[in-house]
């Protein structure tokens, strides 16, 4: 019973705010100011923001020419290696099977059968970093199997949303992050623009080719990275607020200008959006003043409601602590 009493009392005492506060709800009435603003200069830039993972340019998987045994690696991941450079050397299964039956008769010298039995080199097709290091000494491997796999170069691989490849062109500047070191910025340029689209959740993107002015040791293959992709830049431009300017039944670009007691329309040509500002191409110049439109509410009180609140002392004014009070006194 208890229980059930204290929250009936705070119900009603619910009730009872929310009554007081609905009957002394006021209309808001709309306040328009206009505040003077100088026309300023700032460079401003359109960017294509998008994400993507570092990537080899082209990547070489390495397979042995024979089965067998792996004897000797000779290069580990993060190696830069050379054209022609001898990677790894392997034991055909008829090398291995000959020597493990000469290491088990103590009279053979092994190392005659070595040098009569050679081992077979594993050579690299290219200049590159080895990025993939996929077996060990003495494994057992066949034709299929992958030793290492090698990078020519690493790049950012970005993906673009369809709606936004067509702003996208070749020597565009890139400005590149990645998630493992946010704190440093890559320049870098658009080379190459893929003509395959892909299709993910009935979305089509398209991958664009990035890459770094100077490729960071830190770099590696499927980072995640975030990519603004630089489409249009302009230094030193004439620039407003971008909530400053309208456009009229003619589709003509204007602000305002005068005083706050009288305003007129004048025509402007912008270009770039850049966050808060815009570029403002032709119709004004740097030192040039605009309005700009400040809003505000106020609460609608009839004269006679002014006067009356105005004139309770502190101790007349209802709070929110007295509503609640006076709640509980009308249901005592």
């Amino acid at each position: 019973m208890k229980k059930a009493a204290i929250i009936f009392t705070i119900l009603l005492v619910l009730g009872i705010i929310i009554t007081y506060q609905l009957r002394d709800k006021k209309e808001r009435v709309e306040v328009i100011n206009y505040v003077p603003y100088t026309v300023s200069t700032a460079d401003v830039k359109e960017i294509i923001d998008t994400t993507g993972e570092v990537s080899a340019l082209n990547r070489v998987e390495i397979k042995p020419s024979v089965s067998g045994r792996v004897d000797k690696l000779l290069v580990n991941e993060g190696d830069t290696v050379r054209k022609g450079q001898v990677l790894a050397y392997l034991s055909s299964s008829d090398r291995v099977a000959i020597l493990d039956a000469v290491r088990s008769n103590p009279n053979e010298n092994i190392k005659d059968w070595e040098n009569t039995y050679k081992a077979t080199p594993v050579i690299s097709p290219m200049n590159g970093k080895i990025i993939l290091r996929n077996v060990v000494e003495g494994q057992t491997i066949s034709t299929n199997d992958i030793l290492y796999a090698l990078a020519d170069e690493l790049i950012v691989l970005a993906s673009v949303d369809e709606s936004d490849i067509g702003k996208i062109k070749n020597g565009q500047r890139a400005e590149i992050t990645l998630d493992a070191y946010k704190d440093v910025s890559i320049n870098g340029k658009v080379f190459q623009i893929l003509e395959e689209g892909k299709n993910v959740s009935n979305v089509i993107t398209y991958y664009v080719k990035i890459r770094p002015e100077k490729t960071p040791a830190f770099f590696k293959s499927l980072m995640t990275a975030n990519i603004d992709i630089i489409v249009k830049e302009q230094k030193d431009a004439a620039v407003i607020p971008w909530d400053s300017f309208s456009e009229d039944e003619q589709g003509n670009t204007y602000v305002l200008v005068g005083d706050n007691m009288q305003q007129s329309k004048h025509i402007i040509t912008t270009g770039i959006l850049d966050g808060d500002n815009v570029e403002v191409t032709s119709g004004l110049s740097k030192g040039d003043t605009i309005l700009v439109r400040k809003r505000r509410y106020n609460i609608s009180m009839t004269k006679e409601e002014t006067k009356g609140f105005l004139s309770m002392g502190p101790g007349k004014r209802k709070t929110g602590k007295d509503i609640l009070n006076n709640g509980q006194n009308k249901k005592a």
